[in-house]
């Protein structure tokens, strides 16, 4: 867990060598930004990088290997290990010295610390690189967190900036402004500032400081419209309006997000669960489960005609002039039978 392996850093028990893993961005970056508080010594400015796609990872290795000037230890970030992933039809630029690699892992210089990222979902676990960097590398796993884990995330990275906040609370502002973690660290950074590091994060005020983004408030509205819901619906909509959303971008957004509910349902029926669904889609799965628990989805059939409607009124608001945002409220005031 990143979490442990955080603690250790801040702690300074920090390793000669590291492997970030995994697709979600915050969770790596965070990683690196904790190794170079726990150094002294290091700014910025004197992080060392390196491009794997671009370096062969025999200089990362002589690099490591040679002292660090007017510093205890060098910190070295070699990206794209690409060399842990399945190999892929097109041939590597470079060509990687990995027996001098497996060499070196078995004893790292004691002056560097040298951070392999791999931002894949997947490494070849067949590879013998893989398993000896998993051996003697301290690995740190940066998966999508989703449901419980991404409500826990929260109320942690909450305490971490100095207040409280509720795991329904947690829920809603996943509901506002999406499941990105740098976008939600930042928000949670400006709620806590706000509120001086202290006392317990509300709705309330989740909706004085936290900008709703267009596609959250489309979520918002075509839940509210699938559910029936009429005056919620059409308040959501003259909100986006207001905040400049074109009523052409409003379309194509709320039948993106009923083409994904086809898509979730359909694979639902053939069997597959949330993780294979989500996967299949390349959507978080926090998203696939919110569709999966709503019970007001209506059928495939209803779901298709509805797609069938936003494109002729995508038409229309694309050949005509005068008051287009008139043509899509109307569609919202329509019944929504099932």
């Amino acid at each position: 867990m990143a979490s442990a392996v955080w603690s250790k850093i801040s702690k300074g028990d920090i390793d000669s060598v590291y492997l970030l893993t995994g697709l979600e961005q915050h969770i790596l970056d965070s990683t690196i930004l904790r190794l170079k508080k726990a150094l002294p010594d290091i700014d910025e400015g004197s992080v060392i990088r390196f491009d794997l796609e671009e370096t062969p990872v025999e200089m990362i290795l002589e690099e490591a290997d040679t002292l660090p000037f007017l510093q205890e230890k060098k910190l070295i970030i070699a990206r794209n290990a690409s060399f842990l992933k399945a190999a892929e039809k097109s041939r590597e630029k470079i060509v990687h010295d990995l027996e001098q690699l497996e060499r070196w892992l078995a004893n790292p210089s004691p002056t560097a610390i040298v951070v392999f990222l791999a931002p894949y979902e997947k490494l070849d676990a067949r590879k013998r690189i893989t398993k000896v960097m998993k051996e003697k590398a301290t690995v740190v796993e940066a998966a999508r967190l989703q449901g419980k884990d991404l409500s826990t995330w929260i109320q942690q990275m909450a305490g971490t900036n100095g207040v409280k906040m509720s795991s329904e609370t947690a829920l809603f502002l996943i509901e506002v402004v999406g499941d990105d973690l740098n976008i939600l660290s930042s928000e949670i950074q400006k709620m806590s500032t706000y509120m001086n590091e202290e006392g317990e994060i509300t709705e309330s005020i989740i909706n004085l400081l936290v900008a709703r983004t267009p596609e959250v408030d489309v979520f918002r509205l075509t839940d509210a419209y699938i559910a029936g819901n009429v005056v919620q619906t059409v308040s959501i909509y003259r909100d986006l309006l207001r905040n400049g959303e074109e009523p052409i971008m409003l379309t194509s957004l709320i039948a993106s997000h009923i083409r994904l509910m086809v898509h979730v349902f359909t694979l639902k029926k053939k069997g597959y669960q949330q993780q294979q669904i989500a996967k299949s889609l390349n959507v978080h799965p926090y998203r696939v489960k919110l569709m999966m628990e709503n019970r007001n989805i209506p059928s495939a059939d209803r779901l298709m005609q509805l797609l069938k409607n936003l494109a002729e009124i995508d038409y229309k608001l694309k050949s005509t002039s005068g008051k287009r945002e008139r043509l899509l409220e109307l569609f919202f005031m329509e019944p929504m039978a099932n």
